[in-house]
């Protein structure tokens, strides 16, 4: 049974409705909390299944406004993360603590004297 989410304009509450797809539009939904006819339906995002071959086409389309990014280190940060997320896999907490200090504008030479484990973690993996 699908699982449709709303909030309630009374009170503000999110809460979670299960209709079947019959019942939906047709039955009466109420807050859950405040028992208030005066709902809307909240859209949630949507994920989107991609081919390996369609990420890395996305990643390689980024990779093409490399020049000049060492001089910005704000928008080499932005383009970082765009890459993460088309990876579409989980990014460990170093690469986001770096990407996050590139997007506040700390230098890849700032970044890498204040975190000399990644630098040294990164050579020992190779």
């Amino acid at each position: 049974m699908p699982t449709y989410d709303f909030i309630c304009n009374s009170c503000g509450n999110r809460f979670d409705v299960f209709l079947t797809y019959a019942e939906y539009g047709k039955t009466a939904v109420h807050c859950a909390h405040c028992d208030s006819a005066d709902v809307r339906r909240r859209m949630t995002k949507v994920r989107v299944a991609r081919s390996e071959e369609s990420r890395m086409e996305a990643v390689a389309g980024g990779l093409s406004g490399l020049e000049g990014l060492e001089d910005d280190p704000k928008a080499l940060g932005q383009m970082m993360r765009k890459m993460g997320r088309e990876m579409g896999e989980e990014t460990p907490p170093e690469f986001n603590e770096v990407v996050d200090r590139l997007e506040a504008g700390q230098s890849p030479a700032e970044i890498e004297s204040a975190l000399p484990e990644i630098e040294a973690g990164a050579s020992s993996e190779d």
